[in-house]
């Protein structure tokens, strides 16, 4: 290929020196339709194709790798084809006789535009995303693996994270009720993914038939909801790329608690100290711009919600009280009646019609007994020979 160097004594020649074209073609040594190819650009053009690669062998089974490839956008994707296997089956199923080379090379460029693209979004002050993501933690001496919260303003990129021993209705609610109170007031609107905590049921048009305590937590703080499509999580990105930054940052090295609210005591601090971060492209630090997004924010109710999944149950013989696949006991004074039992985060807490009876922690154990001897006490009385 020619240098750019001989493209400028070329041009120099004819336009500024007069020349003919051939005159210049003999002083240079190249041919006259290099000199017009010289002319015709300022600088070395590169290769220029005229016209697609022929694949002779491959041309006539296109359509069969377009349509296969079309098909895995529905498939998951560890049962999708590769490109050993689409050769495999041109050559089983149509008779393909080219090698796999070409066909490699066709379905890596097919694919790269299959690729899916995006739109640039700007976010407005006064909305969040929220999800949940796992991580491992030391809590009381013993490694486990934990499930945290996390909401993120994608305005401000002001953020919030919490950690609970699962992934629970009322874990669920009481982030909600941390982030709340951690921002100043209510996001306009919350954007999720269609976790079965939030979503009973996609219905046929694409409606979602909320659940239950959704709903009540939404009637209490009146915030919106938005749902990404199924399967997309680049639909909520912030969130999404928020719960990766607090597993490496937050949660690196492994932390050390004695218990959830020590642990949660340090993400909150994690939280407050990033507000003085400057994110690429923006002049302004986290802290400033979290200031517009709380002046959008909706008004805090009264009272919090009461953040806790409610169960109906009865009580059985032996006066305890199933919830979640744990026995938890009551006074025998309520033998075989019905009960509201209250799961929250940390504790359960039973009541028969208006009354409290019973609060113990909460178990996260399977078949876990949680008893307190006092309940037992007026039975001993009548039953003595039973403390045996």
């Amino acid at each position: 290929m020619k240098g750019v160097e001989l493209y400028g004594q070329v041009r120099r020649a004819v336009y500024v020196e007069g020349l003919s074209r051939r005159e210049v073609a003999r002083r240079f040594g190249i041919d006259p339709r290099t000199v017009a190819k010289m002319l015709a650009f300022s600088v070395p053009p590169g290769y220029r194709r005229s016209r697609p690669p022929a694949r002779p062998k491959l041309d006539a089974f296109l359509g069969v790798i377009d349509r296969i490839l079309e098909e895995d956008k529905g498939r998951p994707a560890k049962q999708q084809h590769t490109s050993k296997r689409i050769f495999e089956r041109l050559r089983d199923e149509y008779g393909y006789g080219g090698g796999i080379t070409i066909v490699r090379d066709y379905v890596r460029e097919r694919r790269q535009r299959l690729r899916e693209m995006f739109v640039p979004l700007r976010h407005d002050p006064g909305h969040a995303q929220a999800d949940f993501g796992e991580a491992l933690a030391v809590i009381a001496g013993v490694e486990r693996k934990i499930h945290f919260f996390a909401m993120d303003l994608p305005h401000s990129d002001g953020c919030l994270v919490q950690a609970y021993p699962a992934e629970t209705t009322e874990a669920f609610c009481a982030g909600h009720n941390v982030s709340f109170e951690f921002f100043g007031g209510v996001p306009r609107s919350i954007l999720y993914d269609n976790s079965k905590l939030a979503v009973a049921r996609i219905l046929g048009d694409g409606t979602r038939q909320r659940t239950k305590v959704f709903s009540e937590l939404q009637s209490h703080y009146l915030f919106a909801d938005r749902f990404g499509r199924p399967g997309k999580g680049n639909d909520k990105g912030k969130v999404e790329g928020l719960v990766g930054y607090a597993r490496r940052n937050f949660m690196v090295p492994i932390p050390h608690a004695l218990d959830f609210a020590e642990l949660n005591a340090r993400l909150l601090e994690c939280c407050r100290r990033r507000w003085s971060d400057r994110l690429r492209g923006h002049d302004e630090t986290i802290g400033e711009r979290l200031t517009r997004d709380r002046d959008a924010l909706l008004s805090l109710p009264q009272a919090p919600y009461d953040a806790c999944e409610k169960i109906a149950a009865r009580v059985n013989s032996l006066s305890l009280v199933r919830y979640r696949g744990n026995d938890y006991s009551v006074p025998t004074a309520y033998g075989h009646r019905e009960v509201l039992v209250r799961g929250y985060v940390h504790e359960v807490v039973i009541a028969c019609a208006t009354e409290q009876i019973a609060r113990h922690r909460r178990s996260y154990e399977r078949e876990d007994f949680v008893f307190n001897p006092l309940h037992d006490l007026a039975l001993l009385e009548q039953k003595i020979g039973a403390l045996d």
